[in-house]
């Protein structure tokens, strides 16, 4: 709180501050040093907050059993911070959010599809490595017992804690309880990337803007988190207040409420040059400055799960690689196609999203698992937003994956078990056993068929943000040669689009002002003549 505070007074002091002579007859400073010296100041700031020792506190001393008792401990000087977790989405994974057109509903990890590995419901226990709690095995799991609460996951400062595999969210067992829990602090990178860096099963996978890559950055991969740049954290930007985090995915989020926006640091003016700064209005920074992503290594662009069960000849799984060591192909998950250093797709974007969920008919194809609300014509008008559209650099993931036919609905298979015969995808390659298991689990119709079908998600992208000098320019968008925005074609975009009338007046008024000019001149030159005469 202090920090922000600071910072919110800077906001308005730098402005009015001489740093040289030179700045001394303007009386203010750039944008571009205001920033610096912001950020200069929120990182010392950072870099100089003590942290507790608590190695030295008695409650961590005592020898820990389990897990929950390390929980149990920490609560005990950290009163009520257990209540606070407990209200947060990192915990329920859901939040409820109103959909166009569906009203408010659940929306979250617990009941939302996607087209990576579909969805948590029924194979909870392999899932819940990412989530903040302990014995999250199954839908029974108690949201309300605060011991279920897994502090060490964001609080290691130790880096020797992680999950077990398959463990319902319960630490390995080559964790030293004690060891991690009298090494705890502010959650560094690490801490966030353990489960974001690795969504979708493996690093950079699903987002392509968040990598193992981030926690060594350099400034060309990002500038932010870059050790030779910023050097800042995840919660520097993601601003927490107890336990609120700041900052929404949009996959899981269809409400225009609680992102984490660059104005947050930066103002919306922050260019010197003032034609840049209009641009603000209906493009976001992002679109600029993250001119391509996944930059060091490669992100899933297509998953497709109908190859998925092609066994060898004695019956074993098949893992295939491409040339950079990426899985191109898995008995388990089927066909993967992966890029590296990818140029984005662009959409309008007023940070409203719709989801296609679990009980919704199909009617379009490709589905649409999460659609970006927003157009050229929607300026700030929409009531649910009340904000612009934008021009956003996106992510769009492409798979094939496993539906209904009959009663036109995606299905949530049942893919992970301990062991074959519990009708595991993973475990028995028997998409029918698995759909039917899937289905009874969440407690929705499967009429006995499937199929697959073509689906999109989006990804809107925040990371990986380039320095100004390798961010996009004019003419990388205001060509009419395969420009950045090509696919953008409900606006007229100069230097991009012809428009006849536009054209013709163009060249009408340089006819004329050229005409005017020699009148001008020639009249001039008459009028001298005569004066000398």
């Amino acid at each position: 709180m202090h920090q922000r505070l600071l910072l919110l007074f800077l906001a308005f002091i730098i402005p009015f501050v001489s740093f040289s002579d030179e700045k001394q007859s303007e009386n203010k400073i750039s944008p571009e040093e205001r920033i610096e010296v912001i950020n200069y100041i929120w990182k010392a700031d950072r870099k100089t907050t003590p942290v507790a020792d608590h190695s030295s506190f008695p409650q961590l001393q005592k020898e820990f059993a389990t897990a929950h008792d390390v929980t149990a401990a920490c609560i005990s000087c950290h009163t009520e911070r257990d209540k606070e977790i407990m209200q947060t989405n990192h915990w329920m994974w859901e939040r409820t959010e109103e959909i166009e057109g569906k009203g408010k509903v659940a929306l979250g990890k617990k009941n939302i599809l996607n087209n990576f590995c579909t969805g948590v419901s029924g194979s909870e226990a392999t899932c819940t490595r990412c989530h903040i709690g302990y014995g999250y095995a199954d839908k029974t799991f108690d949201f309300s017992n605060p011991l279920n609460v897994d502090c060490l996951i964001c609080h290691d400062n130790s880096d020797t804690y992680k999950k077990k595999k398959g463990g319902a969210g319960y630490p390995d067992e080559s964790v030293d309880l004690n060891y991690v829990a009298q090494n705890v602090g502010k959650p560094g990178r690490i801490n966030c990337g353990v489960c974001h860096f690795w969504g979708g099963g493996g690093n950079n996978v699903k987002h392509g803007d968040l990598e193992v890559a981030l926690l060594d950055s350099r400034r060309d991969v990002d500038v932010h988190m870059a050790i030779d740049g910023e050097d800042m954290s995840c919660v520097d930007c993601h601003i927490t207040e107890n336990h609120q985090m700041a900052g929404k995915l949009y996959a899981l989020s269809s409400e225009n409420k609680n992102r984490a926006t660059c104005t947050h640091c930066h103002t919306d003016a922050p260019h010197a040059d003032n034609l840049l700064n209009e641009h603000f209005r209906r493009v976001a920074c992002q679109t600029c400055h993250i001119p391509t992503y996944a930059k060091v290594n490669g992100t899933k662009m297509i998953w497709d799960w109908s190859t998925a069960g092609r066994l060898d000849e004695e019956g074993h799984e098949l893992h295939e690689n491409d040339a950079d060591g990426n899985h191109n192909y898995l008995s388990i998950k089927g066909t993967f196609v992966y890029d590296d250093h990818v140029t984005p797709e662009y959409y309008w974007f007023n940070g409203i999203a719709g989801h296609q969920l679990m009980t919704d008919k199909i009617d379009t194809i490709p589905v649409q698992m999460n659609s970006l609300d927003g157009s050229y014509l929607d300026k700030g008008n929409n009531q649910r937003s009340k904000e612009p559209s934008k021009i956003w650099p996106v992510k769009a993931h492409r798979g094939k994956q496993i539906y209904d036919p009959v009663n036109n609905t995606l299905i949530q298979p049942k893919l992970w078990s301990k062991e074959k015969g519990d009708s595991a995808y993973w475990k028995d390659f028997d998409w029918h056993l698995a759909s039917k298991a899937g289905m009874e689990y969440i407690g929705l119709p499967y009429s006995g068929e499937y199929d697959f079908v073509e689906t999109e998600m989006y990804w809107p992208l925040n990371h990986m943000v380039s320095p100004k000098e390798q961010s996009l320019t004019c003419k990388d968008c205001h060509t009419r040669n395969n420009g950045r925005l090509a696919q953008l074609d409900d606006f007229y975009l100069p230097g991009r689009d012809r428009n006849k009338t536009a054209d013709f007046a163009g060249i009408g008024i340089v006819f004329i002002a050229i005409l005017g000019v020699l009148i001008h001149g020639s009249l001039r030159i008459l009028f001298r003549k005569k004066a000398n005469h």
